[in-house]
């Protein structure tokens, strides 16, 4: 016994209509998210990493003193680098809480091989963008320019 086919589909024939496409400007969001511009660190932030980073260079030779100096390390540039972050620079909670996390963590490794490095890092960082006129708190597109992008109206395309 053969199986059964079902019959194939009928074709309907109905002949195309053309909508009409007008164009539609697109609405602006109440808070743009930030323009990447000038250094993502504020340079108290950075400079707070390394005077912390050399101030413990001392107490680093001691292994002994090490279970107190790296949490207080961590601790002293964890909590002003948020709240620069945050006030200063005009970061988002989540965003401030990740540069002082990372800049604490750097801070708290007990030698000044990795915080004075990239604490100098940051502050060329930031002096390299004001040298190159970029602006040192990051804006929106709607704060750099009042009217906004151009918008190019769509144009219906032909059947």
């Amino acid at each position: 016994m053969e199986p059964t086919n079902p019959p194939p589909p009928q074709i309907i024939d109905v002949p195309a209509t053309v909508t009409p496409l007008e164009p539609v400007r697109p609405t602006r969001l109440s808070e743009p998210p930030p323009h990447p511009g000038g250094a993502p660190v504020h340079p108290l932030a950075a400079l707070l990493m390394i005077i912390v980073d050399n101030l413990w260079n001392l107490a680093d030779w001691a292994v002994v003193d090490w279970i107190i100096t790296v949490p207080l390390c961590f601790v002293m540039v964890f909590v002003p680098a948020f709240f620069i972050q945050r006030f200063l620079m005009k970061n988002r909670a989540g965003r401030a809480f990740a540069f002082a996390l990372l800049l604490g963590i750097v801070a708290a490794v007990p030698t000044s091989i990795t915080g004075t490095p990239v604490g100098l890092a940051f502050l060329a960082w930031t002096g390299i963008s004001k040298l190159l006129g970029k602006p040192m708190v990051m804006k929106s597109p709607a704060e750099r320019s009042p009217a906004g992008p151009p918008v190019r109206p769509r144009t219906p395309r032909p059947p």
